[in-house]
C-alpha cells in the first residue's frame, strides 16, 4: 500500500479543503433545492400574489435565466478575481435575494429577489466542481465528486418534500426564510477556509462575448419556458429560440478565434469531456423533467394534498442521496464505463413503472417507480461528470465545469418545457381524470426517451482510465 508521501498531490494546497468544499456544497445545495422547491408552492403563490399561471412561472424561468447567464462568467471571474471573493459575493447575493423574496408582498419584488438568487447559483455551482478538482488529489476525486453530485441530484429531489412540509404549517415566505441561515453557514465556512484555487491573470472582459452568451442562453431559456403556454410554433417562441441559437453560434465562433476566450470551447477536443458532458446533460434532463411531472401527477391525478405529496417523494429523495454518495466511490474502483450503462438502464425501468400507474394505482407502486429512478439517475451522474472533468488539466478545468453546468441548466429547462408541453397535450386529448393521466404518461414517455438515448450514448465511454482523452 502506498504511503501518502508517494501519492499524487492536489494542484492547490489548502489547510482544510474538506471544510472549504463543504461551504461550496451547502451553497450549491441551496441553489439546486430552489429549482424544484418552489414548484410545489406556485399555486398558493399565484393566489396570494394575484397573478396568472403564465406570470407565476417567471419565478422559475427568471431564476434559470439568470443562472444560464452567470454560469459562463464563472470561469472568467475565477481567473480575474480572488476565488474567495467571487464565492463570497455569490453567496451574499443569494442571501440578499432570499431576504428580498421572503419579505415581499408583490410579484415584481419576489421576482427581483428570485433573479438575484440566480446570480448565486450561477456562480457557486460550476465553481464547486472546478475548485474540487484543484484542492483534492486525484485519488480522492471520485469520492469528492460523488458528494458534489449528491448536491445536484439530491437537492432537486428533496425540494418538493421539504417545501410540502413547510407549506403544511407556514406560508410560501418560509421557503425563502429557511435558506438564509443555511447560506450564512456556507458563507462562514468559505470565508474561514477557502484560498485562491486558480492562477490569477489580468484577463480583459470581452463585452461582446458576454452580450452574445447572455442573449444566446437567455433566448433559449425564454423560448422553451414560453412554449408550454403559447405552443412551440408560436411566433414569440420561435423568435426567442432563433435569436438564442444565432447568438450562441456567433458566441462559439468568437470564442474559438480568441487567444484568451471567456470560455475555452476547445475543451470539447477531449473525447472524454464531450461524452461525459452529454451524459450529464441527459441525466439532468431526466431528473428535472421527472421532478416536475411527479408532484403534479400526485396532486392532480391521484388527488394527494401538498404535504402528503412531499412525503410520498421522500423515500426516493433519501435513496438518491445514498446512491449519489456511493457512486463516487464506485467510480474510484470501477470507472465510468459500466456504471453509466447500468445507471441509465435502471432509470429507464423506474420510468416504465411510473408509466404503468394511473389514478387508481397504489401509492406503493408510484413510490417504487420513483425509488428505482432515483437509484439509476445518480448512479450514472457522478461517474459521467468525473470522467469528463477529470480529463481536463488545471488550466481548463474551470472552463469545463462552467460549460458543463451551463449546458446542464439549459437542458434542464428544455426538458422541463417539453415535459410540460407533453402533459398539456395529453390533458387536451381527453376530458377529466383520463386526460390528466394521459398527459402524465406522455410526459413520462419523454423522460423514458431521454434515458434510452443516454444509455446509447454511454457506449461511447471508454474503460477505467479516468483521464482518457
Amino acid at each position: 500500500m502506498q504511503n501518502d508521501s508517494t501519492l499524487p498531490k492536489a494542484r492547490v494546497t489548502l489547510a482544510h479543503p474538506a471544510l472549504a468544499i463543504l461551504g461550496l456544497m451547502i451553497g450549491s445545495f441551496v441553489g439546486m433545492f430552489s429549482e424544484t422547491a418552489l414548484n410545489i408552492a406556485l399555486p398558493s403563490m399565484m393566489t396570494a400574489l394575484h397573478v396568472t399561471q403564465g406570470t407565476i412561472q417567471w419565478l422559475v424561468t427568471g431564476y434559470m435565466l439568470v443562472i444560464g447567464i452567470c454560469m459562463p462568467l464563472s470561469s472568467l471571474l475565477s481567473r480575474r478575481f480572488p476565488t474567495k471573493a467571487v464565492v463570497l459575493t455569490a453567496l451574499g447575493a443569494f442571501m440578499l435575494g432570499a431576504v428580498i423574496a421572503a419579505v415581499a408582498s408583490t410579484f415584481p419584488v419576489v421576482l427581483v429577489g428570485r433573479m438575484i438568487q440566480g446570480i448565486g447559483t450561477g456562480l457557486v455551482l460550476p465553481l464547486m466542481f472546478s475548485i474540487a478538482l484543484q484542492i483534492f488529489p486525484p485519488y480522492k476525486l471520485g469520492a469528492v465528486m460523488g458528494m458534489a453530485a449528491l448536491v445536484i441530484m439530491f437537492a432537486p429531489a428533496i425540494g418538493p418534500t421539504l417545501a410540502g412540509l413547510l407549506l403544511a404549517k407556514f406560508s410560501w415566505h418560509a421557503i425563502f426564510w429557511v435558506l438564509v441561515p443555511i447560506l450564512a453557514i456556507a458563507f462562514v465556512l468559505v470565508a474561514a477556509t477557502l484560498g485562491d484555487a486558480f492562477e490569477r491573470r489580468n484577463v480583459a472582459f470581452d463585452w461582446l462575448a458576454i452580450v452574445l452568451s447572455t442573449v444566446g442562453f437567455g433566448g433559449i431559456v425564454i423560448g422553451v419556458s414560453s412554449a408550454s403556454d403559447h405552443g412551440w410554433l408560436a411566433a414569440p417562441v420561435l423568435l426567442a429560440l432563433l435569436v438564442g441559437i444565432v447568438a450562441l453560434v456567433a458566441f462559439a465562433r468568437r470564442e474559438l478565434h480568441q487567444d484568451a476566450p471567456m470560455l475555452n470551447l476547445r475543451v470539447f477536443d477531449s473525447r472524454a469531456f464531450t461524452f461525459g458532458t452529454l451524459l450529464v446533460m441527459l441525466d439532468f434532463g431526466v431528473i428535472l423533467a421527472a421532478m416536475y411531472l411527479l408532484p403534479t401527477y400526485l396532486q392532480k391525478t391521484m388527488g394527494l394534498p401538498v404535504a402528503m405529496t412531499g412525503l410520498v417523494m421522500l423515500p426516493g429523495g433519501v435513496v438518491n442521496a445514498l446512491v449519489s454518495a456511493l457512486a463516487g466511490r464506485l467510480f474510484d474502483r470501477y470507472g465510468a464505463k459500466w456504471l453509466t450503462k447500468l445507471g441509465f438502464a435502471i432509470a429507464a425501468i423506474g420510468v416504465i413503472i411510473l408509466m404503468t400507474t394511473n389514478a387508481h394505482s397504489s401509492l406503493a407502486q408510484v413510490i417504487a417507480g420513483h425509488i428505482v429512478l432515483m437509484i439509476g439517475a445518480p448512479l450514472a451522474m457522478s461517474p459521467a461528470q468525473t470522467y469528463g472533468l477529470n480529463s481536463l488539466d488545471g488550466a481548463t478545468s474551470a472552463d469545463g465545469s462552467a460549460i458543463l453546468n451551463t449546458l446542464q441548466q439549459i437542458v434542464g429547462a428544455v426538458a422541463t418545457a417539453i415535459a410540460t408541453s407533453a402533459l398539456a397535450a395529453g390533458m387536451r386529448s381527453q376530458p377529466g381524470l383520463a386526460g390528466q393521466t394521459a398527459g402524465a404518461h406522455a410526459g413520462f414517455a419523454f423522460v423514458l426517451a431521454l434515458a434510452v438515448v443516454a444509455f446509447a450514448v454511454s457506449f461511447g465511454i471508454r474503460g477505467k482510465d479516468q483521464a482518457a482523452k
